[in-house]
């Protein structure tokens, strides 16, 4: 086979001014980037810095700290690759620019995963010394700030990784102490009683950050609250409810309506011999609504008698449906104007049980000197416990579930909506596939559930050497704080402001083990 002639073109790559380079053909990140490390790490990268910028201006990112409770995850890469191109360009534009990592180390993410090592096991976190569980939770969070530092490390962050702060160090966990102190000297920090997210999973109150909402089919009713007695010619009607949550009927307290809607006095002209709503019922309703509420109810004919004016609506008191249960419901019932009563969906009035519901409480709160005048009761019932059962504030239902202790639909729903078709006080029910607040770790549905708690009041006028300055209250302070601080970028000033604007009263104590205590100790006096 003979040779192929040598061509005598000429080789044009010769006559190109390229630049020449040392640098591979491929970069080989994988296997280069482990020795670019070693080296920052042999020369001291972070210290050099330091010792080379100690006169700039400083640039001071404090690190908004995960959870030490597992390996990084792409989200974590995000977070702090974004947070190294910030320092790592602040350096070279000029300034000191220090990155100072952290870790929060407390809390339900660290004890749900020390449970779920119980669980796995058979072993029963309540049969713990609480000690024990604590020393436990304490070493697992340390081994992932060790794990978790050295995979950030191999992301390339610059940092003080030899200095991060976490929650759990002694001096942090001392400093905690302190700062509640001062809402305690300042007069905001409080114990009360409100409706919190209450995950029956976890035994936990549960922050607004911490509740993610998902799809969830609820049960749904009509009911009707009868009108008591003494107010005449509607002594024989019914005002008309609707809700989500059967079960926490039993907390019913009030019917909130609103002065801005039309309501009428409708009747029952026709409707099928087993129907639950029945021929010659008076029922009262949002005009925009009756139609709905008696296709709902299955009824076949009926008429608007009259027009029910919102002066009478204010005066008007019901009785509970459950009246006479076990005893129990014999309390009158008012109804109340509230600015978040619409006509979009259900019947123009609003099921008002203030132990589940923030709505519910704050309008049960405003008008509560006024109730006790009338001769109501404006104390509010602990109708569901820890474990999401119904307690004995809930006359014959004690004992029923809400959410097992897997998340799943009990039996108190049903239980409720039995008892209402028995006493006739049930207009129609359905299915509603919505949005429903759900836990971001258990990912199982939460409930509201008035319990005892701690909380920093944030409309309170804070005290200052005992004295109290007008307006001057931790809301008004974060709003001003906001105001003159600059975002980056500019319109992260007004999700912040929304967030702050709206939050409810700060709740600061949590049903766990895991965590800074408060450090107060309480005097009851009798």
């Amino acid at each position: 086979m003979t040779e192929k002639p040598k061509s005598d073109a000429p080789d044009y790559s010769k006559t190109l001014y390229l630049p020449q380079t040392d640098f591979p053909m491929r970069a080989g990140l994988p296997q280069r980037e482990p020795d670019f490390l070693a080296r920052w790490n042999e020369i001291g990268l972070y210290e050099r810095l330091r010792e080379q910028s100690k006169d700039r201006p400083k640039f001071v990112l404090h690190d908004g700290p995960p959870y030490a409770n597992g390996n990084i995850h792409i989200g974590h890469a995000l977070n702090k690759i974004l947070k190294d191109l910030v320092t790592k360009s602040q350096q070279m534009l000029g300034y000191d620019s220090n990155y100072v990592p952290g870790w929060d180390c407390h809390g339900l993410p660290i004890e749900w995963k020390i449970e779920e090592g119980y669980r796995a096991k058979g072993k029963n976190k309540d049969a713990v010394p609480i000690n024990e569980f604590r020393k436990e939770c304490r070493a697992f969070a340390q081994k992932w700030v060790d794990i978790q530092r050295e995979e950030f490390k191999r992301l390339g962050v610059i940092g003080d990784w030899a200095h991060p702060y976490t929650t759990m160090n002694f001096a942090a966990e001392a400093q905690i102490a302190r700062e509640i102190m001062k809402f305690a000297a300042n007069g905001l920090l409080y114990r009360g009683s409100k409706p919190v997210m209450w995950s029956v999973v976890e035994k936990t109150a549960l922050a607004e950050a911490e509740v993610e909402y998902e799809d969830h089919i609820s049960d749904t009713v009509w009911v009707k609250f009868p009108v008591k007695a003494a107010f005449g010619r509607l002594a024989n009607a019914s005002v008309v409810i609707w809700t989500t949550t059967p079960w926490t009927l039993p907390g019913n307290r009030a019917i909130s309506f609103s002065s801005k809607i039309g309501y009428g006095l409708y009747k029952v002209t026709d409707a099928p011999a087993d129907n639950w709503a029945k021929t010659g019922d008076l029922l009262i309703l949002a005009d925009k609504l009756a139609g709905d509420v008696f296709k709902q109810a299955r009824v076949t004919a009926f008429e608007r008698v009259s027009d029910i004016d919102s002066g009478i609506l204010d005066a008007l008191e019901c009785s509970h449906p459950l009246k006479g249960l076990d005893g129990g419901y014999e309390f009158t019932v008012p109804l109340l104007d509230g600015d978040h009563v619409t006509d979009d969906t259900g019947t123009g009035f609003v099921h008002t049980a203030p132990g589940h519901g923030r709505e519910d409480f704050d309008i049960w709160m405003a008008n509560a000197r006024e109730l006790e005048a009338r001769g109501i009761s404006s104390t509010i019932p602990y109708t569901v416990d820890a474990d999401g059962a119904l307690t004995a504030q809930a006359p014959g239902f004690t004992g029923k579930r809400v959410l097992t202790d897997k998340g799943e639909k009990g039996d108190a729903n049903d239980a409720v909506i039995k008892t209402l078709i028995e006493r006739g006080a049930l207009l129609a029910r359905g299915r509603l596939k919505h949005q429903y607040p759900h836990s971001w770790r258990s990912k199982k549905p939460v409930i509201y559930r008035n319990t005892p708690q701690w909380f920093i009041a944030m409309d309170k006028d804070i005290l200052n050497n005992g004295k109290a300055k007008s307006g001057d209250t931790l809301r008004h302070r974060a709003l001003q704080a906001i105001s003159v601080t600059q975002w980056v970028p500019e319109q992260g000033q007004n999700r912040i402001t929304g967030m702050i604007a709206g939050r409810p009263d700060w709740v600061v104590s949590r049903q766990r083990a895991w965590g800074v205590p408060i450090t107060v100790f309480v005097r009851e006096i009798v």
